[in-house]
Formats: C-alpha cells, sequence, structure tokens
C-alpha cells in the first residue's frame, strides 16, 4: 500500500482528466503521491463501451505518471448516495490515507457529477468515524479522514473559489485527454457525435482555462470550489 498525498475521484473515467489532470501534474513534478478512482466504468457512454473505456483509462493513468489508479463497479446512472457505496468509497480512502481529495463538481449538466459530488464528500466525512467498520482482505481498517476535499469544475462554468497553475502541464494534459480517444474528437470516427466529441468542446476547456490562468497571470489554470474556505499563513502565500 502506497499512501497517497492526492486522491482524485471521478464517478466516470476521464471526469479526472478533463477537469485536475494538470493539478495532478504540478503536484506529481513536486515530489507528490497522486492516485485516481473511477466510480463507474463509464458503461452508458455514447461512443465506445466499458472495456474500451477502462483500457483508455489505463494508458492515461500510465501517460500522468500517478501512483495508482482503482476503478469500482458502481452502475452508471443509477448509483446512489447509500451505505453499501459509501462503504465501497471508504474502503479505498482507508486503504490509500489521501490527504487531500478531488472531488466532482457539486452541480453540472450531467446528473451523476453532482450526485457523485455528495457522494464523495459524505464518504470522505463518515471514513472517519471508528465505528463505521470496513476490512480488505479479512484485515480490520483504520478510521481516516482527508484533510479536505476539493471540487473541480466541470462542463457548466462555476465561479472558482481557488486556481492552479497548471501552465506547463496543458500539453501533457491534452494527451491525457487524447488517451480517450473513444469519447473526443476523432475524425475518422463512424459513431455518433455527442457534446463532447466536437473539436470545439476541446477549445471551451482551454478558453476556461485560460480565464483563470489571466486572473493569476499565468497562461492556463485549473478551478476548484470548496465546502469550507482554505487558510493561509500570510498575504504573501497568495498569487
Amino acid at each position: 500500500m502506497q499512501k497517497l498525498d492526492i486522491l482524485a475521484i471521478g464517478v466516470h473515467p476521464d471526469d479526472v482528466e478533463l477537469s485536475c489532470s494538470g493539478t495532478l501534474l504540478r503536484h506529481i513534478a513536486n515530489g507528490k503521491h497522486c492516485g485516481i478512482l473511477d466510480l463507474t466504468r463509464g458503461e452508458l457512454g455514447t461512443r465506445g463501451n466499458a472495456e474500451l473505456r477502462t483500457k483508455e483509462a489505463n494508458d492515461s493513468a500510465m501517460l500522468l505518471g500517478v501512483t495508482v489508479r482503482k476503478q469500482l463497479d458502481f452502475k452508471d446512472g443509477f448509483f446512489q448516495n447509500d451505505e453499501a457505496h459509501i462503504k465501497e468509497i471508504i474502503k479505498v480512502l482507508r486503504e490509500f490515507r489521501p490527504e487531500i481529495v478531488l472531488a466532482n463538481a457539486v452541480s453540472d449538466r450531467h446528473p451523476d457529477h453532482g450526485r457523485a459530488a455528495k457522494l464523495i464528500t459524505d464518504a470522505c466525512f463518515y471514513s472517519g468515524l471508528a465505528k463505521i467498520e470496513t476490512g480488505v482482505n479479512g484485515e480490520n481498517q483504520e478510521a481516516w479522514r482527508p484533510k479536505a476535499v476539493y471540487h473541480y469544475i466541470q462542463d457548466q462554468f462555476i465561479h472558482p473559489d481557488f486556481v492552479i497553475d497548471v501552465t506547463d502541464y496543458a500539453e501533457k494534459k491534452r494527451a491525457s485527454i487524447m488517451c480517450f480517444s473513444s469519447q473526443f474528437f476523432d475524425p475518422t470516427s463512424k459513431e455518433p457525435q455527442t457534446p463532447i466529441s466536437s473539436p470545439e468542446f476541446l477549445e471551451s476547456l482551454y478558453a476556461k482555462m485560460s480565464l483563470w490562468g489571466r486572473a493569476i497571470g499565468v497562461k492556463y489554470a485549473e478551478g476548484f470550489t470548496v465546502n469550507r474556505y482554505p487558510g493561509v499563513k500570510d498575504f504573501f502565500d497568495l498569487q
């Protein structure tokens, strides 16, 4: 077991790549151990299938250099915020003991995203309660609660509470996104067009990153929202 500094959780494979992979790359370059957890296999997606998306997710994980990528088998579109689902996430949190969790957007065009945001937040809280018992391979797990949960921003524009400079990692982020060739722009694809398969979709993604970057005087940034406000040591920590 490798303890993680950051665990990025997405309800679908590619959620993390689209929204916060630049942030992961920045922290990995600074020596942090980062991982990804996909809650579903994205089997309801119009293009591709669960097996292909799992392969694409593993290819992306290799490119990003994350310490671990795990996939749960929640039912795409129909998972619930209930005891069974929460406990499956708790098992992963207690296994890897991340300091920070990155989670789906609190509200978005896809209803799975907001529902997953609440599920992940609840699991992070309950993971810290010792009276909730979980085990892996016959061994009981110790309680663990991440220090913070931050929500990345997805399709809908949400004003971020803070942004992270990812300028140096923008091209590698694009490469990680394109690992999911079944989902995004491919002029040779014979599959149906979707809202995310046009070249304009990636342009809009980088336009948002450019807007957030401009606010702090850099080319590209990724935005996050918080459930509780973060603290800084002094004014000079702010960019």
